[in-house]
């Protein structure tokens, strides 16, 4: 089944999980929590306010060599807009992608995903802990704090007014 074919079936929509597929095409899915959207929601509005050359997009689908995998957030530049629009799923990633953390994920998984998404192009990937602590890295390191997103904080703090 293609991505695009997931995405039209009907028996897939108002599911309360992310969808991703493995190297054999296979579906895997992991729920979603309200916490993990609200970091969804703060990082994405931090992004766009950061940087005004680009997009901030949540769920976003990028092909890999493991299969078709959903960043929680990422950030597309104006130049990778215009080249790739709104193919689905993104044949490269885009500048800067973000995985949060759940309780189903482990960092094992992450650094899987952050090779994945530097060999499609990435120039920086990011962590969220469930903390709301940032993790940073370019294709060779950890970074104190991101080099294409300069003022982004260290933690993200979900407010509970």
């Amino acid at each position: 089944m293609t991505w695009q074919a997931i995405c039209d079936n009907p028996l897939f929509r108002d599911m309360p999980f992310k969808f991703e597929t493995n190297r054999w095409g296979r579906i895997e899915m992991s729920p979603a929590s309200n916490r993990h959207s609200r970091y969804q929601g703060l990082i994405a509005k931090l992004l766009d306010r950061l940087l005004a050359d680009g997009e901030a997009i949540p769920e976003c689908s990028i092909q890999t060599a493991d299969g078709v995998k959903v960043a929680d957030v990422a950030w597309a530049s104006a130049d990778f807009l215009r080249r790739h629009g709104v193919a689905n799923p993104y044949p490269e990633a885009p500048e800067i992608v973000i995985e949060i953390l759940s309780p189903s994920n482990t960092l094992a998984e992450m650094e899987e995903k952050k090779e994945l998404y530097f060999a499609r192009g990435a120039r920086e990937f990011w962590i969220c802990q469930e903390d709301g602590l940032m993790r940073f890295y370019n294709n060779h390191a950890q970074l104190m704090a991101s080099a294409l997103a300069p003022g982004f904080p260290a933690r993200v703090e979900l407010t509970f007014a």
